[in-house]
């Protein structure tokens, strides 16, 4: 526990601990008391896991780089594909607080300057998509900076799966929670309560006044003047729920942190609030991997990625989230299986030392894609033919062997005809990353030739559950006749999202949460200020 004295009265209570941070933040800054309660040991949730991607058009970042944005060229995008799937008000809100917010958090010197960098929009070719991007990132941080504070942030994912050193610098997720957590506490009006799980909201007279909850294992009651803010994640890590919500979808192969168990959901749900989009996630497909869950995995560098038939289905470098979709689209409406899907790849993919960099893990574990191991673990299959490797994986072998000849063709003529791979500014950026597969006439494509000859599995993961509890324009939890309970709000993977069913662009969780968090804040301060 963290703060200036222990209380149980307070204008602002935050439930949970990851970019909801920067809505705690803008409540305190503005003289509000305000309680952050975490439900494990650590700070940060699953956005201490990310790379800390914040996608929020027109922001200053994007300004200082001679990035033309702003709302009026974003709406037209949103607008397109997210559709009826969720309100324009929401939306709208989106896109006016976001620049707001950035320039504000820039004033503090703990937040200066975040860094645009070129990652594509997800949904390429519509009215304001743009090729260049708009997400940007925080600066990193020395892990000195945060002094006791510094053992409250939860540990990298590289850190808490494989046991690697975390280093003195703090980068992507940890920079964000910890520039947070220290501006929330440097403000002398904040207090951070960990191992303390929200057990229920607190109702008088129709309005939310607080909460209870266990605290170290002892029942506690906190009340809050203006509001609770729920912003705890999604229901990921809850198996029941998932299997009510989302059947067929397993919370084994997710990657949100351990705490997402859909607490502040349920709490929500429990006082009346309506809900939408809970069978949505922001879904990704996940490289099976021995003794732990699977790593989320961006894009193919090589290979191809077929389903039990042994047939290609989607260009293997859509966004991870669309992937993802597509991967429970066609599992569910073909009749044949597509979960797990294998990954089918030659020596070219192992003997190229950048090959698996597209995964967020790699730089921070070099080596982690150790072929013996996988092999012995059964997670990777190898042989000397693509028909023995069909056999190994229980696929036609003559579907396969027609299926990779197809798309050697493809890479020879630099043309996917089936799957367009290669085309969209997504697709060309993971080169970027890891260099060109081929010398061939599209860096995307690269025959499948040299033996001997791989099938990795891939499964459906997610960064976390993304429906929740609906909310209006000023982050305020609604009841299913569309009317306001009062003083409670919903951010994040706690809230319905913005979005819809799509995700637009690189840090679309992160920025979606921070800035409905920030428009909490304001409401619960009274507006504008």
């Amino acid at each position: 526990m963290s703060g200036e004295g222990v209380s149980d009265h307070y204008d602002v209570i935050v439930v949970g601990s990851g970019a909801g941070l920067v809505g705690a933040y803008a409540a305190a800054s503005r003289g509000l008391r305000t309680l952050v309660i975490e439900k494990t040991e650590y700070v940060g949730g699953t956005t201490a896991y990310s790379g800390a991607g914040i996608w929020l058009p027109g922001n200053a970042a994007e300004r200082r780089a001679g990035i033309e944005d702003g709302p009026d060229v974003a709406r037209p995008y949103l607008d397109s594909i997210v559709g009826g799937d969720s309100p324009a008000s929401l939306r709208e809100a989106f896109l006016q607080a976001g620049p707001r917010m950035i320039d504000e958090l820039e004033k503090n010197p703990l937040f200066q300057w975040f860094e645009w960098r070129g990652v594509p929009d997800y949904f390429a070719g519509l009215p304001g998509s743009l090729p260049q991007g708009r997400t940007i990132f925080p600066p990193d941080f020395a892990r000195s900076e945060l002094g006791s504070l510094e053992a409250l942030v939860r540990r990298p994912l590289w850190t808490e799966r494989w046991g690697v050193d975390p280093g003195r610098v703090m980068i992507g997720g940890q920079a964000l929670i910890g520039r947070a957590l220290l501006a929330f506490m440097e403000t002398g009006n904040g207090t951070v309560r960990t191992n303390t799980a929200l057990e229920r909201l607190l109702v008088e007279d129709g309005a939310v006044v607080g909460i209870e909850a266990i605290s170290e294992g002892k029942r506690v009651t906190f009340r809050a003047d203006r509001g609770v803010l729920l912003a705890a994640g999604g229901y990921e890590r809850n198996g029941e729920l998932r299997q009510q919500f989302q059947p067929g979808v397993t919370d084994e192969w997710t990657q949100g942190c351990e705490g997402n168990t859909g607490d502040a959901l349920t709490a929500g749900i429990a006082i009346g609030a309506a809900a939408d989009l809970l069978e949505e996630s922001w879904y990704a497909p996940g490289l099976v991997v021995p003794d732990s869950r699977p790593v989320f995995y961006t894009s193919v560098w090589s290979g191809i990625w077929v389903n039990a038939a042994g047939q290609r289905y989607m260009n293997e470098r859509l966004p991870y989230d669309r992937a993802g979709h597509e991967m429970l689209r066609a599992h569910t409406i073909s009749g044949v299986s597509h979960i797990p899907t294998h990954w089918v790849f030659d020596q070219r993919q192992i003997d190229n030392e950048k090959a698996f960099a597209v995964l967020p893990v790699a730089p921070q574990v070099p080596g982690w894609f150790d072929v013996e191991k996988f092999l012995d673990a059964g997670v990777l299959k190898r042989a000397d033919t693509l028909e023995e490797l069909a056999d190994q994986i229980g696929i036609p072998a003559g579907a396969l062997t027609k299926t990779v000849d197809e798309f050697n063709g493809y890479a020879r003529s630099g043309t996917d005809e089936q799957f367009h791979r290669g085309e969209a500014p997504w697709d060309l950026s993971i080169v970027e990353g890891v260099g060109a597969h081929t010398d061939g006439p599209n860096p995307c494509l690269g025959v499948i030739d040299k033996p001997p000859f791989y099938a990795a599995t891939i499964v459906l993961s997610d960064l976390g559950t993304k429906g929740g509890l609906k909310t209006d324009d000023h982050a305020r939890v609604l009841r299913p006749d569309g009317s306001v309970i009062p003083r409670l709000y919903a951010s994040g993977n706690t809230m319905a999202p913005m979005s819809g069913r799509v995700y637009p662009g690189a840090g679309g969780p992160v920025g979606s949460s921070m800035a409905f968090s920030y428009i909490a804040a304001l409401d619960m301060a009274g507006g504008s200020q």
